[in-house]
């Protein structure tokens, strides 16, 4: 329902106006720092501040609030936006049934975007035990084995002005060398990005860094600073005008950036923290030793799963993920890929049902709620590829088993990175690599596209999936989008 009340621009003087959200029930000033987080963008304030805030507001954790890091200019906007609002967030959780909305504030502080002098005072004060990070899956300097990429112009520019860092691996790399030459220990680095041992793919970016120029410092780095894997998980779509628009009409709050998410959230977490940590554990959090089942059943699953709908929804023209799961042939296509394909390939964690958790993600993908982009989530192919199909595929052809459903997402991405959906209707530029995307899909050979090292590695090469997807793509071509998923389909 629709309120015709004014809304109230939100900011810490105006909550004790605010009557259709929930507020924090803790007072700002009792907050002090603890963590530092470099990419405040949606899903950090939808997981990990939402985590936070939930205990604060039970007296809890109030020694661990948040100041806000970045180094591009999307962290630029986000600070100017939330500074307006006095770090304070609008968070609108929603199920196929419900929404609740509530203002969030475990955030106390935003660093200025490129003041070095200021990130690093911050990262070597004693109070910051955690630094974080969500930087996309793109943001690791990976090459196409998925090591750190040291010969990165970006890397190789910190690696020769350590004290001028541009990176956001640059500045904990200072931070670090100020607590160590201050004799403080090192905080825990924690990475909240969707990348498979995503503690040790940090832990090689910064220790790598600290090879190029000092490999002492690189052992220390490597020996005392805790690098935790984590699994995490909330679809949280990106933020529009319809999205403020609705935080003012039905929730009463003009938020410069409001998010939206489901309902649903998980997060699992390696215990590594030695200046200690919040009691996340509180607020749902599971803490193991062993995180890599879990993080391979979500990667392979749900991100796995959000490239199969993606492309081929994409090319049919349909807007929001919730329609593509309405779209029978979109919808048996994950069903049969996830069941066929990807959960023989993928381990159990603990006490849990693959075929349980893949029903529960072809539901949240259906949840009308949400209002999930198609486009949000074609972003990044050729980063987001080679983590969430590349090694289901690999590890089948390990077995010897087939891969023609992996080869048709691949096929898929191929076609819509052309540039025309099957409308006609022009696919603006979708990846930082869209340019070089675009022109190699123009080729008349279609295995040109397997070419991509960086993507496929010998995965590329490989006689069964070259087969497959050269199939897939001149079917696609010549005959369509839907009679490629209805063969798969029948096939």
């Amino acid at each position: 329902m629709i309120d015709a009340a004014a809304p109230s621009r939100l900011s810490l003087s105006a909550l004790p106006t605010l009557r259709r959200v929930g507020v924090p029930r803790y007072v700002r000033g009792d907050l002090s720092p603890g963590i530092v987080h470099f990419g405040v963008g949606n899903f950090h304030r939808a997981h990990q501040a939402a985590h936070l805030d939930a205990l604060m507001n039970r007296g809890l954790a109030r020694d661990w609030a948040i100041v806000g890091a970045g180094v591009t200019p999307h962290d630029g906007a986000m600070r100017e936006a939330l500074a307006g609002q006095d770090w304070l967030t609008t968070l609108v959780e929603q199920s196929a049934e419900a929404v609740e909305a509530r203002v969030i504030g475990p955030m106390v502080d935003f660093l200025p975007v490129g003041d070095v002098a200021a990130t690093v005072a911050r990262l070597a004060d004693p109070a910051t035990r955690i630094v974080s990070l969500t930087v996309t899956e793109g943001g690791y300097f990976l090459d196409a084995s998925g090591a750190f990429d040291a010969d990165h112009p970006a890397i190789r520019a910190d690696a020769a002005a350590p004290d001028a860092p541009r990176t956001v691996f640059g500045l904990i790399l200072a931070g670090l060398r100020a607590r160590r030459g201050a004799g403080l220990q090192p905080f825990t680095v924690m990475c909240c990005d969707n990348i498979p041992h995503n503690g040790g793919v940090t832990r090689n970016a910064v220790a790598g860094l600290a090879r190029l120029g000092d490999a002492g410092f690189a052992d220390w780095v490597e020996a005392e600073v805790a690098f935790p894997d984590a699994m995490v998980d909330r679809i949280t779509p990106a933020t529009g005008e319809r999205e403020r628009r609705l935080c003012r009409e039905r929730h009463g709050v003009d938020d410069a950036w409001p998010v939206f998410c489901e309902d649903f959230t998980q997060w699992v977490i390696e215990d590594r923290f030695p200046l200690g940590r919040p009691p996340l554990e509180q607020a749902g959090v599971l803490f193991t030793p062993d995180v890599g089942t879990w993080e391979l059943m979500k990667l392979r699953i749900l991100n796995g799963g959000h490239a199969a709908i993606a492309y081929p929804g994409g090319l049919l023209g349909i807007e929001f993920v919730h329609e593509a799961m309405a779209e029978p042939l979109i919808a048996g296509y994950l069903e049969k890929l996830t069941r066929e394909e990807i959960i023989p390939v993928t381990p159990t964690p603990p006490g849990q049902s693959l075929e349980a958790y893949r029903a529960l993600i072809a539901s949240r993908f259906a949840n009308p709620a949400i209002g999930d982009t198609v486009r949000r989530l074609c972003l990044d192919g050729s980063n987001r590829q080679p983590k969430f199909i590349v090694p289901a595929v690999r590890d089948r052809l390990a077995a010897g088993a087939p891969v023609e459903g992996l080869a048709l997402v691949s096929a898929l991405w191929r076609r819509y990175c052309a540039g025309r959906d099957e409308t006609g209707g022009a696919i603006a530029p979708n990846d930082p690599r869209w340019e070089s995307l675009s022109a190699l899909a123009a080729r008349p050979d279609p295995l040109d596209w397997l070419g991509m090292g960086e993507v496929y590695g010998e995965v590329g090469r490989a006689a069964p999936f070259r087969d497959a997807f050269a199939r897939w793509a001149a079917r696609i071509e010549v005959e369509g989008v839907r009679s490629a998923l209805s063969g798969w389909l029948r096939g």
